[in-house]
């Protein structure tokens, strides 16, 4: 099963480890974002499977970048990724529109099983 995936996240090295990851599963990414800005213009641009998000990032937040992307799209299948699994933010993100949340440091079966069932939801 594939699909096109747009990964955001400030840090290129995470950018990194999940493309791998999703790379050697089958899924494209397609684009890259490293802030909620950025985030909401290749959402647009590139109309994405699944978008992988993260919660802190400058200039605009993975939570408002969800927000402006289920305005555009509320069909849209979004995962935040965060380094803190903190409860509020989780619940801040789902409340947001999104699907799922992993936890960093990715666990790419944890990765994998996210992604198929976002993507098939």
């Amino acid at each position: 099963m594939s699909g096109k995936i747009l990964i955001v996240d400030d840090a290129a090295f995470m950018r990194m480890m999940l493309k791998d990851i999703l790379s050697k599963n089958g899924y494209e990414v397609v684009a890259e974002a490293s802030n909620g800005q950025e985030a909401v213009q290749k959402y647009e641009e590139f109309k994405p499977d699944l978008v992988t998000m993260d919660i802190t990032m400058p200039e605009m937040d993975g939570i408002a970048a969800v927000k402006e992307i289920k305005k555009k799209n509320p069909q849209a299948k979004i995962i935040m990724c965060s380094a803190m699994g903190q409860q509020a933010m989780v619940v801040d993100a789902i409340q947001a529109g999104a699907r799922d949340f992993i936890v960093k440091p990715f666990k790419p079966d944890r990765v994998i099983e996210a992604v198929k069932k976002v993507m098939e939801s």
